[in-house]
């Protein structure tokens, strides 16, 4: 038997001031009696009643669990992996305060959203980075977004490439029949200005394992200059450079995976749409088990007792013959 309370001090004054009024009650009603020179034992049955009732209704109270049983728990998730563009570009603020800012708060919010799931991050520009492998450790993963920042990686544009190649191999190790891979999902968040020459080669990988990719743009159609030093940045003709949004690319990686493209820009936010979608995709089952279990069985006590409570309403037993 396993208790849902442990006997405390709160049982223990319980305990303590039920006998200390009844006791005080005894020694009363045996002073009345022997002054009036009348037995006074039947007082005793109703301290046994009484006594039987407040034990059960304390032990109710502690949550008595008996009776075994047997429950088979299992254990579904998905793999996640989320590639974040980490390019100078990200430092745009048509998106406020900056793209990369923005990107860091939602991306919370979906770690956030699926607790229960293996979530990885990769940080890319031209090369790609593994920030954090597939976890459960929802505290390590906002660690790693908080410190997210366009120095941790070479300012020399952006390729899709690497960062999908890593994350493919990264969910292919994973152990697990193939019949599962549609449990895996890769996020890839970007604005869009890809200048990677290997981009299509790594598509038909994620395509030929099955893996589902969605791609979030974060930017807009206007686009934003570029601080750079006490200014903003130019080209080799001195010509300030604008960064905007290209959503076609992002759109065309995302169709030939069989996934979906989502946007973030200055009139709206498909984070929650992002999550909504890879919300509906069935996970895979990690583990099953058998526990044993027991049943909180405190209503057998207390409905005894408050059975025991009406028969010592209704018999009334003479404490004092007169």
């Amino acid at each position: 038997m396993t208790w849902f309370r442990d006997f405390g001090l709160f049982e223990v004054v319980i305990s303590f001031l039920f006998l200390g009024f009844y006791i005080a009650y005894l020694i009363k009603v045996i002073r009345i009696a022997k002054a009036l020179n009348t037995p006074y034992g039947n007082v005793f049955y109703k301290l046994i009643l009484r006594s039987v009732a407040f034990a059960l209704i304390l032990i109710a109270f502690l949550g008595p669990s008996f009776g075994d049983s047997r429950k088979e728990v299992k254990s579904v998730g998905k793999d996640i992996m989320i590639c974040v563009d980490l390019s100078k570009s990200m430092d745009a603020f048509d998106i406020q305060p900056t793209r990369l800012e923005k990107v860091k708060f939602e991306m919370k919010r979906i770690v956030d959203a699926f607790s229960s799931d293996r979530i990885g991050i990769i940080i890319f520009s031209s090369e790609a980075f593994m920030q954090s492998p597939l976890t459960y450790d929802q505290n390590a993963l906002n660690l790693f977004i908080e410190t997210m920042n366009t120095g941790l990686v070479p300012s020399s544009g952006t390729d899709f490439g690497p960062p999908l190649r890593m994350a493919l191999t990264k969910l292919s190790d994973q152990e697990g029949p193939s019949s599962q891979q549609k449990s895996k999902v890769i996020v890839l968040i970007s604005d869009g200005e890809d200048f990677g020459e290997e981009t299509d080669e790594s598509i038909k990988q994620v395509q030929d394992n099955d893996i589902k990719l969605f791609t979030l743009g974060v930017g807009t159609d206007k686009g934003s200059q570029l601080y750079a030093g006490s200014g903003f940045k130019t080209d080799n003709q001195g010509n300030t450079v604008v960064t905007r949004l290209d959503s076609r690319s992002l759109q065309s990686l995302a169709n030939k995976t069989g996934g979906q493209y989502f946007e973030i820009n200055e009139t709206k936010n498909d984070v929650s749409r992002l999550i909504n979608t890879i919300s509906r995709i069935e996970g895979e089952l990690r583990d099953t088990r058998f526990v044993d279990v027991s049943a909180n069985r405190y209503y057998y006590f207390l409905l005894i007792a408050l059975f025991l409570l009406v028969i010592d309403v209704l018999i009334n037993v003479k404490t004092v013959k007169i």
